[in-house]
């Protein structure tokens, strides 16, 4: 018996639970980093940023690469270059390997997460597609949740390195699963030229341009939520990996949460409603950031409202890519991590220059300056539900 497709996406949603892991466990661990490889935390902290570039790089050529490959194998040679590259982490002795480690690792993650939304968008129904891009994000909402602190007590017991060689086992086996249960999937071959030619479309330019600013006020604290903690609990690794815990539990509950929104309300509704949470939680954090315990609750709101943003807007590129959807979703994952990117390297500079009292009232104003691209890029579709348009068939994109 054939395993049942909700299964296939979980097999899915634990790949993406794996890669998950790296990224919500790097910022606990900064100031270990630092320390052993000897570069600042901002320094250290820049290992995001280097991440987030070469997913966006290597995410279209690897999909023009392998286009006429089955997306299993895809999925799994994907997964196998990530563990290459946690395996080059965990070992490297310098910071220069450490940052080629991510860099392969991104690659790795660009070949396994693009295919497994595009898989996704393809084959559930319009009622229920954010339902499955939900499922399969619910993976790094997961990892934000049991990965973090799992992370953080074995970089206690064996340090930094002895976490990523967790994370690296980890990949072995998703590995191995995907080999097994994920469906043998062919999807159209695209040329260079075709994923390029999107580019040209300028509804879609639009549309990725938001999705490389929605994760950015996010990224910005988050990447550095241990030096933001350090404001109220300097030094304390009891209190960081609390404050992180919580932050991911945020994660996991708001994407829940908004796959269910996304396929009810406009889903620019629920971006720039959410934008406007973030903006004012970020206010209120610059104000309360000496207290531990508001600290928490500001984190927590965040943690639910920030990084669900990306489903929503998946599915807005989704809808609005018509005959090139999946490119266009590639695309997506591509600025979703530029977007990453930008979010670590603003967070870096201010840390670096200002202090961690100005990361919150930084995110605020990013985040107010996000909503107005937003509505400014799609200034007609606030109110409007969306469509149950598939690939390939004609629709109304004004709700996207």
């Amino acid at each position: 018996m054939s395993p049942s497709p909700t299964w296939r996406l979980a097999i899915l949603s634990v790949g993406t639970f794996v890669l998950g892991i790296d990224g919500f466990v790097l910022p606990g661990l900064l100031p270990e980093i630092s320390s052993d490889l000897s570069v600042s935390v901002a320094a250290a902290g820049q290992l995001t940023t280097a991440f987030g570039i070469a997913y966006a790089v290597g995410s279209p050529i690897t999909a023009t690469l392998t286009g006429r490959m089955d997306r299993r194998v895809v999925i799994c040679t994907g997964m196998v270059v990530f563990l290459l590259g946690m395996v080059l982490q965990a070992a490297g002795p310098t910071y220069g390997v450490v940052m080629t480690g991510q860099i392969v690792a991104a690659l790795g993650a660009a070949a396994f997460q693009a295919n497994a939304f595009a898989v996704a968008g393809v084959l559930a129904p319009p009622d229920r597609r954010s339902r499955a891009f939900g499922m399969i994000a619910a993976g790094v909402s997961l990892a934000a949740v049991l990965g973090l602190p799992f992370g953080l007590l074995i970089g206690q017991l064996w340090g930094w390195r002895g976490t990523l060689w967790t994370i690296a086992a980890l990949a072995a086996v998703t590995a191995v699963m995907a080999g097994l249960f994920v469906p043998s999937v062919t999807l159209p071959a695209t040329t260079m030229r075709d994923r390029l030619a999107v580019l040209v479309n300028p509804r879609i330019l639009a549309l990725l341009t938001v999705s490389a600013l929605v994760l950015t006020p996010q990224y910005l604290l988050g990447s550095y939520a241990s030096a933001v903690v350090g404001v109220s609990s300097p030094g304390n690794a009891t209190a960081i990996l609390i404050a992180l815990s919580v932050y991911g539990t945020g994660v996991f509950v708001g994407n829940r949460l908004v796959s269910l929104f996304a396929d009810r309300f406009a889903s620019l509704a629920v971006i720039v409603t959410g934008l406007g949470v973030v903006a004012l939680c970020s206010g209120l954090l610059a104000v309360v950031q000496h207290w531990f315990l508001p600290t928490l609750a500001a984190l927590f709101i965040l943690g639910t409202v920030g990084l669900s943003l990306v489903v929503p807007q998946q599915n807005r590129v989704f809808v609005a890519g018509g005959d090139v959807a999946v490119i266009a979703l590639s695309l997506n994952g591509a600025m979703n991590h530029i977007g990453a990117a930008i979010g670590a390297g603003i967070g870096g500079v201010v840390l670096a220059n200002a202090g961690p009292l100005w990361l919150a009232p930084t995110a605020a104003v990013l985040a107010l300056g996000v909503i107005a691209v937003a509505m400014i890029t799609a200034p007609d579709s606030l109110g409007n539900k969306p469509t149950n348009a598939t690939p390939g068939r004609s629709r109304d994109v004004r709700a996207w």
